[in-house]
C-alpha cells in the first residue's frame, strides 16, 4: 500500500493554553510513534497550505472573517470555554485544510493508495457558521465538498468514530444526498446532537453508545447498522474523522475500545472501500486525549491503512 502521511511543525504552533486536553503533546507522541522503524515505507508529505477559497467550501466569508479578525497577535483568546485562538493558529488552521485536499488530490489521482492526516486544530465540531469543539475549520467536511466540487465525485461517505458526535460534519451536509455521513459516539454526550432520528435526507446514520460500553457493543453496531449502509452506497470515496477518545483510558468519555478496535474498524472501512473505490481513503485525525493511548491507537490505524499487519 502507498500510505501518505502528512504532518507539519505548524500544527504544534496552536497554542491552546496551560492544561488543555488539546494541545501539541498529541501530535508529539504520535509523531514519536510513527519513526519507529517499521513505518519506514510511509510516504511523509509537508502539506500545503490551504487557501480561503476551499475553505469557504463549507464555511460562508463571515465564519471566516470572524475568525481572522479575532486572531491574537500574542497568548490566547477564547471563541467559547474550551475552543482557544493563539497567534499560530492560523497557519494550523490553513495548514490542516491544505492536508485534507493534498491528500484528496493525491489518492484520487492514482498517487497513493489512502493517506492520514495528523493534524491540528481538529474539525468535526465546527459548524458552518460556528467553531466550537476545539475545531475552527471543518477539516473533513471541507474535504468531502472539495472531492464533489474539484473531482466531481458523486458518492462520498464520512465515517465519525470520535466518540463526540460530528455536529459540525452533520450540519453541513444534512441536506446533500451526495454525502452519507455515519457516526458512533456515546450519548449523552457532548455536544448533545447525534440521536438516531437525525436522518437528513437519509444520508445521516447516527449509531449512539452508552457510556461502558466496549468495543463488543462497537463491532456489533458497526457490524449490523453502518457497514451494511456503506455498502449499500457503494461511495466512490471513503473519508475518515479519525477520533481516538472512545479508547478505554481516554479522559474525557467513558467509552471502553483498545486498540485492536480500532484496527478491526480500519481493516472493515478498508474492504469497503477496495470493493467500491480502489481503496481510496483519506484519514483526519480528530480527537484522542489520552498521550499513551493516541500514539498506540494511531499506530495501529497507520499500521492497517500501510497494510503492514498482513
Amino acid at each position: 500500500m502507498r500510505t501518505l502521511y502528512y504532518s507539519h511543525p505548524d500544527f504544534l504552533f496552536h497554542n491552546t493554553g496551560p492544561g488543555h486536553p488539546e494541545c501539541a503533546d498529541r501530535l508529539r507522541s504520535i509523531e514519536k510513534a510513527l519513526d519507529a522503524p517499521e513505518f519506514s515505507n510511509l510516504i511523509r508529505h509537508s502539506p500545503p497550505l490551504g487557501s480561503e477559497q476551499q475553505v469557504r467550501l463549507i464555511h460562508p466569508q463571515l465564519h471566516l472573517d470572524t475568525l481572522l479578525e479575532a486572531m491574537p497577535e500574542q497568548g490566547e483568546c477564547y471563541l467559547d470555554h474550551d475552543t482557544v485562538l493563539s497567534s499560530g493558529s492560523k497557519q494550523a488552521a490553513f495548514r490542516a485544510v491544505g492536508a485534507v485536499c493534498d491528500a484528496l488530490d493525491q489518492v484520487l489521482t492514482g498517487a497513493a493508495d489512502n493517506a492520514f492526516c495528523a493534524l491540528r486544530p481538529p474539525g468535526h465540531h465546527a459548524e458552518p457558521q460556528l467553531a466550537m469543539g476545539f475545531c475552527l475549520f471543518n477539516n473533513i467536511a471541507i474535504a468531502a465538498e472539495y472531492a464533489r466540487r474539484q473531482h466531481q465525485l458523486e458518492r462520498i461517505a464520512i465515517v465519525d468514530f470520535d466518540v463526540h458526535h460530528g455536529n459540525g460534519t452533520q450540519a453541513a451536509f444534512y441536506h446533500q444526498p451526495n454525502v452519507l455521513y455515519a457516526s458512533s459516539h456515546e450519548m449523552p454526550h457532548y455536544p448533545g446532537t447525534g440521536h438516531p432520528s437525525e436522518t437528513g435526507v437519509g444520508n445521516i446514520i447516527n449509531v449512539p453508545l452508552a457510556a461502558g460500553d466496549s468495543g463488543i457493543e462497537f463491532r456489533q453496531k458497526y457490524s449490523t447498522i453502518i457497514l451494511p449502509a456503506l455498502k449499500k452506497f457503494r461511495p466512490e470515496l471513503v473519508l475518515i474523522s479519525a477520533g481516538f477518545d472512545a479508547h478505554k483510558d481516554d479522559p474525557l468519555a467513558s467509552i471502553g475500545l483498545v486498540e485492536d478496535d480500532f484496527k478491526w474498524i480500519t481493516e472493515q472501512l478498508m474492504a469497503i472501500a477496495d470493493s467500491c473505490c480502489n481503496g481510496r481513503i483519506v484519514s483526519a485525525l480528530e480527537g484522542g486525549y489520552n498521550l499513551k493511548a493516541l500514539a498506540a491507537s494511531v499506530a495501529v490505524h497507520v499500521k492497517s491503512l500501510s497494510d503492514l499487519q498482513k
